[in-house]
């Protein structure tokens, strides 16, 4: 696997099927899958992104995407540009945008194929073999070429880009019983809740009787035991999609928990 990262624009080239392991996206995502498909996870549910085909993340959305190298053999190949909140408020001073109300829509848009956005992507598609030919001034003139054109092709993409507050207190059992098989740090589930991380702390005990850590543990062995015995997923298909970093400390969590290791579900 190969990604390169040139100031804010990322290209991604993958050669076999791969999880990915940044599950919360911290800048909106304006992205096009170049070659393969991508399927993204997210607490609404999964959808795949074909060859050819785009859309936006909006940012502090929690992700999980599995990369499929294309049919014919050619490698999965996306390319991204990120839209920092320093760069849009930059944008919305210098073009005399006015601050937006909370945006409440949904967190993952699918960009038409007829837009103008696809011949942008186009354009820079020769820089994907050389991606040093972009230098920092040439990324701030794309990046604001994006941007316009996402507002030309819809007025809601205003709301969507141009909020900037920040998350605000939820009701955490709910918020986190949709989002526990994300596998982010205790401090990002405490920001995204709207809570600092030693409130986030202290309504989690209240809530649930029981520690961020063990709880989430706990959640994520039923659910993988869930996972082995209604689906064909091996068990070094399930430790990353229920939130682990590395199958060996998944198997012996397991083992500790359940009394026996995974592979006897997953055979059974």
């Amino acid at each position: 696997m190969a990604d390169q990262l040139q100031e804010n624009m990322l290209f991604s080239c993958v050669h076999e099927q791969h999880f990915g392991t940044e599950q919360l996206v911290l800048h909106h995502a304006l992205s096009i899958v170049i070659s393969g498909k991508m399927e993204v996870f997210t607490p609404e549910g999964s959808r795949f992104f074909e060859e050819g085909k785009m859309g936006i993340m909006r940012r502090n959305t929690l992700l999980k995407t599995r990369k499929h190298p294309a049919l014919d053999g050619r490698p999965f190949k996306s390319f991204t540009i990120f839209l920092t909140e320093e760069f849009l408020q930059q944008f919305a001073l210098q073009n005399n945008i006015p601050t937006q109300e909370r945006f409440s829509g949904s967190s993952l848009y699918e960009i038409p194929d007829e837009s103008f956005i696809k011949g942008f992507f186009q354009s820079l598609l020769p820089y994907f073999e050389k991606p040093d030919f972009f230098t920092s001034k040439m990324t701030t003139l794309k990046t604001e070429e994006a941007v316009e054109l996402l507002l030309r092709l819809d007025q809601s993409f205003y709301g969507f880009l141009f909020d900037f507050s920040e998350p605000f207190k939820i009701d955490l059992e709910a918020f986190m019983q949709k989002n526990y098989l994300f596998n982010i740090p205790l401090v990002e589930f405490a920001r995204l809740s709207g809570r600092s991380l030693s409130t986030f702390k202290r309504d989690f005990s209240k809530t649930f009787r029981e520690t961020p850590e063990k709880w989430l543990k706990q959640q994520r062995l039923v659910e993988a035991k869930n996972l082995l015995q209604s689906t064909n997923l091996r068990p070094s298909d399930v430790y990353l999609h229920v939130g682990f970093e590395n199958f060996s400390h998944f198997s012996n969590s397991f083992k500790n928990y359940f009394g026996f290791n995974p592979s006897t579900v997953f055979n059974s």
